[in-house]
């Protein structure tokens, strides 16, 4: 099982002068679960999510992933913490246009490590295989659909098997029976691969298919609640 922590996490930004963006951020994720994190209007949740994947790092504050406080580690140690543990769907899935379905889905394997071997290209076909797109392996990315593209993507952040998986506006493109669909992998994903899983979003249609709801406002939480519907 795996945590993540976030302790007492606020953020500003300098220019001519102090901008805050976020406020004594007090939150614990583990394993086996999917939240959302919503914020209808300001920066909040995607400076949220920025800290969480550390990509940003917070003005005071602490982030503690799997027990370790990242404000100890340097650029290279963070950077083999995301390519190891840390999973990013975006709302622009970044696929590389030039490259395949398959080598897609390969490139946070390959970062590290070259060789393509069989137990590799078999986990990344399976990865296809769960999301629904495995036919499509051979395809570039710009002759198949967005939803198909967002698919894509979710199969890559799962390439290198990692403990938590982030999704910032994951279906922001989409139309909304695609969105129904790209949703319903959430929890399949969270039960199958035992990840915190961790939705950023505005939207509370999406929200809705997660376990657990964190509204933001004004760089606060201001509501952390189980969703009894979900």
């Amino acid at each position: 099982m795996i945590t993540m922590e976030l302790h007492g996490v606020n953020k500003s930004y300098y220019g001519a002068y102090e901008q805050p963006v976020l406020f004594d951020i007090n939150l614990s994720f583990e394993s086996n679960t999917c939240s959302s994190i919503v914020d209808e209007s300001g920066s909040g949740k995607s400076t949220l999510m920025n800290i969480i994947g550390t990509l940003d790092t917070p003005t005071s504050g602490e982030v503690i992933v799997d027990g370790q406080p990242i404000s100890w580690m340097n650029k290279k140690q963070l950077a083999e913490l995301r390519n190891r543990t840390i999973g990013f769907v975006f709302q622009f899935h970044y696929l590389l246009p030039e490259f395949t379905v398959l080598e897609n889905v390969l490139i946070p394997h390959l970062i590290h490590d070259r060789h393509q071997s069989k137990p590799v290209l078999d986990r990344a076909r399976q990865l296809l295989d769960m999301v629904g797109i495995l036919k499509l392996e051979n395809k570039l990315p710009p002759q198949i659909s967005g939803g198909e593209q967002q698919r894509t993507a979710i199969a890559r952040a799962l390439m290198n098997n990692p403990k938590i998986i982030l999704a910032d506006e994951p279906t922001g493109n989409l139309d909304s029976e695609t969105t129904r669909k790209v949703c319903g992998l959430f929890g399949e994903i969270k039960r199958r691969f035992q990840t915190i899983f961790i939705v950023v979003t505005h939207d509370h249609a999406v929200a809705a298919h997660t376990d657990r709801i964190i509204e933001i406002k004004d760089g606060r939480v201001v509501s952390d609640r189980l969703n009894q519907g979900s």
